[in-house]
């Protein structure tokens, strides 16, 4: 799995993130601090700090099951340096990541942070993981399979994008969507 076998038409993967999974607490420490929010306020179904604070998600197991099951090209976990730089980390000199961001919705927790921190959508993707704690590349003959597989083993999965043929002069991600 180090991205030698990702190709253009390849299919991208996301699993769900529980949260900020450890990633991005300096700026989140600022966020609070400039903002003056109460840890203990209202943030959807729970509070602030456990928002933050929630359990990163840990995909070993059914990441294994999906190797053994189906063909997977790469996997990139999205840990500090979020979705632009963890992504070209797999991927070969030739390829783009084409991401659709209006796959998923934010989660509340980064909307609240986007918000109090006054933080741009391009800076989000480079310091949290905006809701996505890994994207798997498979071949497009697989991923509707390897998505079923995934969600049937507990994952919030879905397809966030494709990979493409990328020249020297382009960026290795592309971010597309209406808030893009």
């Amino acid at each position: 799995l180090d991205g030698t076998k990702v190709a253009a038409g390849d299919q991208l993967i996301a699993l769900g993130s529980s949260g900020p999974h450890s990633n991005g607490y300096s700026l989140i420490r600022k966020i609070i601090e400039v903002s003056g929010a109460e840890l203990d306020q209202k943030l959807g179904d729970t509070d602030l700090a456990s928002a933050l604070m929630a359990p990163t998600r840990i995909y070993v197991k059914p990441l294994l099951e999906l190797i053994k099951s189906s063909e997977v090209h790469a996997l990139s976990h999205i840990t500090g340096g979020g979705l632009l730089e963890n992504i070209p980390r797999v991927l070969p000199d030739n390829c783009k990541a084409v991401i659709n961001t209006d796959s998923w919705k934010l989660p509340e927790v980064f909307q609240w942070l986007q918000a109090e921190g006054n933080v741009t959508s391009t800076e989000m993707f480079r310091t949290f993981n905006c809701g996505v704690g890994m994207i798997i590349a498979v071949p497009s003959s697989t991923a509707k399979e390897s998505i079923e597989m995934l969600n049937s083993l507990g994952e919030t999965a879905w397809e966030i994008g494709h990979i493409s043929a990328r020249n020297e002069q382009e960026e290795q991600v592309i971010l597309s969507g209406n808030d893009k």
